[in-house]
């Protein structure tokens, strides 16, 4: 249980809840999320073009929370591809952004207001592109999505950066100082740090996890963060 003044989040590439074997296992995925009890989820590669039980943006949204957000950034005749954000708390506003940059596959920002117990938060959430000037400016559009001022707000997701001169996560940093810094790929072996939370103000990052259970359900690993909310 987390404490009143707190908020509990996790981001995960569930990679298609593909593991380390041709198994399509949304379950696994489920159980791991729910041991950690978080109020806000943001997962990526959810895909729905493998669907042997149904549809899995609906399934984890049936599962893991009352309120949430789909982007779809890919949609085929088989279904769809993208990510989600999941709260267990009302979400007062949300906006998809579409931060695509040309000839590049397609991407998605989540922006939500939520209105947790202990006050509002600013979530945004995002899986950016796999070239380094792709993410330079994907992320300068993040940090527009997060603002200067106003609720405590967090930023997460998987940034598919792993350099820091110049990098994305020393871009973000900048103005959301407090962050995990897990290395979460590829999750057998972890060197990367790919899946990263930021937040904004830095103390309000109390704790940070990451869950290497999971290595037999994805290729990423989980980020899991406890974040302090300023009073209502």
């Amino acid at each position: 249980m987390n404490p009143p003044s707190s908020i509990r989040l996790l981001t995960w590439n569930i990679h298609g809840a593909f593991g380390r074997n041709p198994r399509f296992d949304l379950s696994r995925v489920i159980a791991l999320i729910q041991e950690w009890a978080p109020d806000i989820i943001a997962l990526q590669e959810v895909d729905s073009r493998r669907k042997p039980d149904g549809d899995p943006f609906q399934l984890l949204q049936d599962k893991l929370g009352k309120h949430g957000v789909h982007a779809r950034s890919i949609t085929t005749a088989d279904g769809h591809y993208g990510q989600m954000l999941i709260s267990c708390c009302p979400i007062r506003a949300s906006e998809v952004h579409d931060i695509s940059q040309a000839e590049r596959e397609p991407r998605r920002a989540i922006m939500a207001e939520i209105e947790a117990p202990a006050g509002l938060v600013r979530v945004v959430a995002t899986h950016l592109g796999l070239s380094v000037g792709e993410r330079r400016g994907q992320a300068r559009e993040l940090l527009s999505l997060a603002g200067t001022s106003g609720p405590t707000t967090v930023v997460m997701g998987d940034f598919n950066d792993w350099l820091w001169a110049g990098s994305v996560h020393a871009l973000l940093a900048r103005e959301l100082p407090g962050r995990s810094r897990f290395r979460t790929f590829p999750s057998f072996c972890p060197l990367l740090k790919l899946d990263r939370i930021f937040c904004r103000p830095a103390n309000a990052l109390r704790a940070c996890f990451s869950d290497k259970r999971a290595r037999a359900i994805s290729d990423h690993l989980p980020v899991i963060a406890d974040i302090a909310l300023s009073p209502a």
